[in-house]
């Protein structure tokens, strides 16, 4: 993958269609929490990624630099939370087709969200697509996930340019671009800043999982994070501000908020209704080419982890023709089809979506964690030539990833229980982990090999 690919996943990676309707519960004051997230995670984040990427541009990206800085151990957790949230990241990401596709359809598909039978099979078979596409190879994958990176700034510049369109048709709507609303500080809006912070703005090392397979990986990863930061960051505060002109104070949907936003402003008839529908597909394109870039920076994770001997070397199997880790995928689809069927049992849809999505940001969080750690408490090898500035901008990331972390088992819709709905987040999380330690101890019981040896296989 070269730059202009990098660009294009750290756009796909990053921008999520549901973020926006997140942000827009907190009114008009969201455009001061989206400037305190960036200031004090987004910013961090990209320099923290570049400053690592140039340093270790190896395959496995976090977790090689989590290994060279804490050790075998607190980098195979680290690795091991990463891959949790990815495979969790993935249903969530899929669990908006269903969604899409009825507002795609119109009223009569209403019941589609809510029905098992017709989400699974609309899942499911999207599964197997991404898994199949995983096989094939990045020479194949990066068409879909730069397709659906280009897709996905369509589907932006629509939702931006509404309340531009409906303005020259006739029907203004009251809108400002950046609002400056004082903000309120309640549980509630801090789990809001905690899922648009780890959730919203998270992403951009997660490319520096296939180092190995980019173009000087030291320098174009690096220049791709400058690139994209300013525009995911417009993306983000001016779409909140369109689903906010629109909404207008009724529920929004969290699962497809920019659906909602274009059926609002369109209608259900005419070329309004045309164009919506136009916007719903790109954004139905985006959600599948989106799993499969997780699912593909998923698959490498036991792969490299298998290199180290830390999993079996089973997981490191490359297909015989397009040298992808064919074992590690069928494995992970395997445990994504578990999952997703898991996520569908007994809650309903939007309830299910907010558990997988705080599912997956409190263990990114706890990879954020690690990751800003590494500049102020990696080994004295490891922070040697790291500036002194990197170090407290790191202390800024590290905050905001551990308040989110903390604040992920707030709900921040009604649930039907919120000790059932906290207690479903806090067990995953910690039964998880648990698990990743007696994988680790187990496997590294006779099996040692010098970190110098390891990295050779890299």
């Amino acid at each position: 993958m070269g730059l202009g690919d990098l660009v294009l996943a750290q756009i796909l990676c990053v921008v999520g269609s549901g973020w926006v309707g997140v942000a827009a519960k907190l009114g008009r004051a969201h455009a001061v929490f989206w400037l305190i997230a960036i200031s004090l995670f987004y910013l961090p984040l990209a320099a923290v990624v570049i400053c690592l990427s140039r340093k270790i541009p190896l395959e496995g990206g976090l977790y090689r630099w989590a290994q060279h800085g804490f050790g075998d151990f607190l980098g195979f957790m680290t690795a091991w939370n990463l891959l949790v949230y990815a495979i969790i990241d993935v249903p969530s990401i899929l669990y908006v087709l269903p969604t899409d596709l009825s507002y795609l359809i119109g009223p009569s598909a209403s019941w589609l969200p809510e029905s098992r039978a017709a989400t699974g099979s609309i899942i499911f078979a999207t599964a197997i697509f991404i898994s199949l596409v995983a096989m094939r190879g990045l020479g194949a994958a990066k068409w879909l996930h730069n397709a659906g990176s280009v897709l996905i700034c369509l589907a932006y510049a629509l939702l931006l340019s509404l309340p531009f369109l409906v303005f020259f048709a006739g029907k203004p709507r009251p809108y400002t671009p950046f609002p400056i609303g004082r903000p309120e500080m309640s549980w509630l809006n801090l789990a809001i800043f905690g899922q648009i912070t780890v959730g919203g703005l998270s992403g951009f090392e997660y490319v520096a999982i296939m180092a190995g397979e980019c173009r000087s990986a030291s320098r174009t990863v690096a220049r791709s994070v400058w690139i994209s930061a300013p525009i995911i960051a417009l993306m983000f505060i001016l779409g909140t501000s369109s689903v906010l002109a629109f909404v207008d104070g009724a529920p929004i949907n969290l699962i497809g908020p920019i659906p909602q936003t274009f059926s609002l402003a369109f209608g259900g008839s005419g070329w309004g209704a045309g164009l919506a529908r136009f916007g719903i597909f790109l954004l139905l394109v985006r959600a599948v080419a989106s799993a499969s870039l997780i699912f593909t920076g998923l698959t490498r994770l036991p792969m490299t982890a298998g290199w180290d001997h830390l999993l079996p070397e089973w997981f490191t199997q490359l297909h015989p023709n397009w040298k992808t880790p064919v074992n590690s995928i069928l494995f992970m689809t395997i445990i994504l089809a578990f999952l997703l069927l898991l996520s569908m049992l007994g809650v309903r849809a939007q309830e299910t979506m907010q558990l997988l999505l705080n599912a997956t940001n409190v263990h990114y969080g706890l990879t954020y964690v690690a990751l800003f750690a590494l500049p102020l408490f990696g080994a004295a090898g490891f922070r040697s030539g790291i500036p002194p500035w990197l170090r407290v901008v790191s202390v800024a990331g590290l905050i905001s990833s551990a308040v989110a972390v903390l604040i992920a088992i707030y709900p921040i819709i009604g649930v039907s229980s919120r000790l059932s709905y906290a207690s479903k987040i806090a067990g995953t999380v910690i039964v998880s982990n648990l698990l990743g330690v007696a994988v680790y101890r187990g496997r590294k019981k006779g099996t040692a090999v010098p970190i110098e040896i390891r990295h050779r296989h890299s």
